[in-house]
């Protein structure tokens, strides 16, 4: 017999029954009726039913055990009488009679209870996250995960795709997020940078010919965590060569619409070949945010245009200021106290916002400031134009467009969440496409890029030379699921001549192209093929997946909030020796005042 297991406790059933089994696990829950102990013991498959009574010489040695100690157990496979029959569990019409026991490992008293659904401190659950991983919500994210990846990794094969390795150890860019250095021994002064994205490299392999790469790659970025980004992270990489905007859509969907439905528990999911194309102007004027969740039925509309010689003088001085005005439907809210539609003016000026007009209608009836100074013949004339009923209200958001986008876009969410409209049980797929190449920047005065500055601009070097640069649009898009940005991608600027044009655009010499950006130029000149791809982060794939609010739930060893490692206390100071090594002094910031 093997020395720890015949069996693991998922395997057991009616057909093992008269069976002399070995079983290893965890003691995961205990019940004592009265001189019949019953002990659920489980591993990593699943749970199994242990008694012993009195003829049991186990019964004393089990009784004493604390729960999550490590034991060995040998004994007899028996059917449970039909009213213990326990249909949840794989193992429940058998049970195993202790015959022995054996004590692997005994536990002492535990931080948190592994057998119960309670919420614990986050700095509990981080500091004994070998412990949270043994509770069943938490293991069964981790090993999605692992299923997810899987399924990831064999969807791009099939699909042509080769599995390729980039290195870890990079060189610090100027662009993008923060880079975590680390400092060269072999180098005095000099830093590596731990990869933001392996984007140089597979742009690289590109152009050393490989024609379809992926990886699932780590990144690593020093910034501020929220709820669905930490600071170090996986995504599915991938680069296409000969590809357009269109090819890079058809390879990845079939991929990611394949993972969602075979993970989705019955959830609907957007088909492959029908994720919906939006346009960054359409997606930031009808749901004010270029992340969008279609879940959501409400759109947000622009109603400048009746608002340029209103009653209302506060919108006419802000229209004629150059500002916008938006609407975000509230259907069905005749029912809805005043209390409902100033305490959403309240959260807007709690958000940092000026305020969130409204209008409310009852019956065909129009309340409150704006409809009382617009008057009810304009209000029946915007209501006709935006399709809304005698029982709909209405909020608005004014001031410059961004500002005013920003909170439509934020109303639009609260109002859809507190009027339950928001759909449930479904995955929702869309494309971001046609960003705008460049910005201008009202601090630094001057135009900027807008996104990615590697995007290959539409109309190529035509468009650069021809084009109000605040026009030109990029062959760039994002990928979004409820709400939720998966990846940025790009066809890539390829060609050297015309990076050289956008960042002068940009207010970029030759020279900081060539000083900043050396190994892609070089690359450029000595023949690259137009490609292009994407990077969907893993673990906001699985954090929808799991239905999890926060992306910590799935990755096995988070940091926490503030970037610390509570469990092996990282980042620890290191011994000055080591400093020495790699040429590094440390420098304390200064002391705060008080």
């Amino acid at each position: 017999m093997h020395a720890y297991r015949t069996h693991n406790c998922a395997q057991l059933n009616k057909e093992n029954v008269g069976d002399t089994v070995r079983l290893s696990g965890w003691i995961h829950r205990k019940r004592d009726h009265g001189g019949v102990l019953f002990v659920d013991l489980r591993d990593h498959y699943g749970i199994t039913q242990i008694v012993a009574d009195e003829d049991s010489p186990a019964l004393t040695l089990l009784d004493s055990l604390r729960l999550e100690s490590v034991i060995t157990i040998d004994g007899d496979v028996k059917a449970r009488d039909a009213e213990a029959v326990n249909a949840n569990l794989p193992t429940g019409d058998i049970e195993v009679f202790a015959r022995s026991v054996t004590v692997q490992s005994n536990a002492d008293e535990l931080p948190l209870i592994v057998n119960s659904a309670e919420d614990y401190p986050e700095e509990t659950r981080l500091k004994y996250r070998f412990v949270d991983l043994r509770r069943e919500r938490v293991h069964n994210n981790i090993m999605l995960r692992n299923q997810v990846i899987t399924s990831l990794r064999r969807r791009m094969t099939d699909q042509g795709f080769s599995e390729f390795q980039t290195p870890i150890l990079g060189a610090s860019s100027p662009e993008g997020a923060r880079d975590y250095l680390v400092p060269s021994r072999l180098h005095p002064g000099k830093f590596y940078a731990l990869p933001q994205a392996p984007q140089m490299f597979k742009q690289l392999l590109m152009v050393a010919g490989f024609d379809r790469y992926f990886q699932i790659a780590p990144c690593f970025r020093d910034e501020d965590l929220r709820a669905d980004r930490s600071p170090e992270f996986y995504q599915l990489d991938f680069e296409m060569s000969f590809v357009t905007q269109e090819d890079v859509f058809q390879a990845i969907e079939p991929v990611l619409a394949g993972v969602f439905e075979e993970f989705a528990n019955g959830k609907a999911v957007t088909p492959a070949g029908e994720f919906p194309r939006i346009p960054y102007a359409e997606t930031m004027l009808k749901y004010g945010t270029d992340k969008p969740d279609l879940r959501n039925p409400l759109i947000i509309s622009d109603v400048t245009h009746h608002f340029t010689s209103s009653g209302f003088g506060i919108f006419e001085k802000i229209v004629g200021g150059g500002g916008v005005i938006r609407v975000i439907p509230a259907p069905n809210t005749n029912e809805k106290s005043r209390k409902f539609f100033d305490e959403m003016n309240d959260w807007a000026k709690r958000e940092g916002f000026a305020g969130l007009g409204y209008v409310t209608r009852k019956g065909g009836e129009f309340g409150g400031p704006i409809a009382k100074n617009h008057g009810p013949e304009n209000m029946a004339k915007l209501y006709d134009e935006l399709g809304l009923g005698e029982n709909d209200g209405l909020f608005f958001a004014a001031g410059k467009e961004k500002d005013a986008a920003r909170l439509a876009g934020a109303a639009r969410t609260r109002v859809g969440e507190t009027l339950e409209l928001i759909e449930q049980d479904c995955f929702k797929f869309c494309w971001i496409v046609d960003f705008p190449m460049f910005e201008y920047d009202e601090e630094q005065k001057k135009v900027d890029f807008s996104h990615n500055p590697f995007s290959m601009p539409q109309g190529e070097m035509e468009a650069l030379e021809n084009t109000d640069p605040l026009e030109i649009l990029a062959w760039q898009y994002d990928i979004v699921c409820n709400g939720y940005e998966l990846s940025s991608g790009a066809i890539r600027n390829h060609r050297p001549d015309i990076m050289y044009k956008a960042f002068e655009i940009a207010g970029y010499s030759k020279q900081d192209v060539d000083e900043n950006f050396s190994g892609m130029i070089e690359a450029f000149k000595l023949g690259a093929p137009p490609h292009g791809g994407s990077a969907p982060g893993i673990d906001r794939i699985v954090m929808l997946l799991a239905d999890e609010p926060n992306i910590r739930e799935v990755i096995a060893f988070p940091l926490n909030q503030r970037a610390q490692d509570l469990m092996m206390g990282a980042p620890n100071a290191v011994e000055p020796r080591a400093l020495r090594d790699v040429h590094v002094r440390t420098v304390e910031p200064p002391k705060q005042p008080g």
